[in-house]
């Protein structure tokens, strides 16, 4: 198993449980490992046979940025589903980290895993 990744891809969306939160834009950003294997495309040195990351990271950035939600798990949650479903990634690592969300922290956020990772 060969893993693409994408670190953070940083998109302001309309995220919270709050009501100033819900007319607002806030930032988060997305750490995503995606397995692939990249025996293909190593070998063609084509796009047309790998991962293509930036199609990836583009269609994510048209989704979060339109998208409303309350919560940091939804939305993880349906940017895996689109990673997995739209792009046929088998497994699936994504990072959400609310940036700002609580004073004095880093950050905030989840990680979730889904998919099956490949031997």
């Amino acid at each position: 198993m060969d893993i693409v990744f994408i670190r953070q891809l940083r998109i302001e969306t309309t995220i919270g449980i709050y009501d100033w939160e819900k007319q607002i834009k806030q930032p988060v950003v997305l750490d995503i490992e995606m397995a692939t294997d990249n025996t293909r495309p190593a070998a063609t040195d084509r796009i047309e046979d790998t991962l293509d990351y930036k199609a990836i990271s583009k269609r994510l950035k048209e989704f979060v940025g339109a998208s409303r939600f309350e919560l940091v798990e939804t939305l993880a949650e349906r940017c895996a589903a689109i990673i997995r479903d739209e792009f046929g990634v088998p497994w699936v690592r994504l990072t959400l980290d609310k940036v700002g969300a609580v004073t004095d922290a880093a950050g905030v956020g989840v990680i979730i895993e889904r998919g099956e990772r490949p031997a």
